[in-house]
């Protein structure tokens, strides 16, 4: 018998962490998994501090009125091979907890495996959408599309001015991302209801680019990013890193607050 031939589970295998459907060819990759080469492109806006609080599930409160949106070329992942996927983060404070960072409202991304992981672990609520980053003669450019519709487009400047990632802290701490996750039984009684948080971690930037940026957002009833709508643009960023994707933390829970 090989390595790798099919064996039929245990329940201890079962019950340990990491496991995944379908058996003998597990969906959903288990922690840590490394990110290699990855291009973001990062925007940061200003919205208004009600459209901030209205994405945040209670306890969690606005920090500021700042938005941080990530789009990644994913270039080399483990498990998951080359994709690409986008992150809109909200500022945040957890109520009663020493604990802030960046809310997802909303995530898009290439990868049916990504989708899955987001969602069944994380508590991500990704959607499927075609992210890119794009170099147009002096510009960078990033569109995030769903249903076949643009509805993010950013730019800056080609590599003018460089950068340093760690002056994104001055608006907030993006590597901590902080998410609701929300299962049900099959017979619709709440099975989790958490907000969990995460951390990058290992991380190596290889380069570091900085500029003015513009943010512009198209409506879509399944993409409602407009629901943040932009009222002053701040900076852009392009970058490329190493990185590692580790086990996080439960934070708060509902069903036992």
């Amino acid at each position: 018998m090989h390595a790798f031939d099919f064996v039929k589970p245990t329940i201890a295998d079962i019950l340990k962490p990491g496991f995944s459907t379908p058996i003998g060819a597990p969906m959903v990759p288990p922690y840590p998994f490394e990110f290699r080469n990855a291009e973001i492109m990062t925007l940061v806006y200003r919205t208004t501090e009600e459209a901030v609080s209205n994405h945040l599930p209670p306890p969690l409160t606005p920090a500021s009125d700042i938005v941080m949106v990530h789009l990644y070329n994913m270039n080399d992942t483990d498990w998951i091979g080359p994709y690409n996927e986008s992150n809109i983060m909200i500022d945040c404070k957890l109520e009663g907890k020493d604990l802030a960072g960046g809310y997802s409202p909303f995530l898009f991304l290439s990868s049916s495996i990504g989708v899955s992981h987001g969602r069944e672990v994380q508590g991500q609520p990704k959607k499927y959408g075609r992210p890119k980053i794009e170099f147009r003669d002096d510009l960078i450019v990033g569109v995030i599309k769903r249903n076949k519709i643009d509805v993010f487009t950013a730019t800056m400047p080609y590599k003018q001015q460089r950068g340093d990632i760690s002056d994104l802290k001055k608006y907030f701490d993006f590597s901590v991302n902080i998410n609701l996750k929300a299962i049900d039984h099959i017979d619709e009684r709440p099975a989790i209801r958490q907000l969990t948080s995460r951390k990058l971690a290992d991380l190596k930037i290889h380069e570091c680019w900085a500029g003015p940026c513009t943010v512009e957002i198209r409506p879509n009833a399944q993409a409602p990013l407009f629901r943040l709508p932009v009222i002053d643009m701040l900076a852009g960023y392009y970058w490329r890193a190493d990185f590692k994707l580790v086990r996080g933390e439960v934070v708060y829970d509902y069903l036992q607050a």
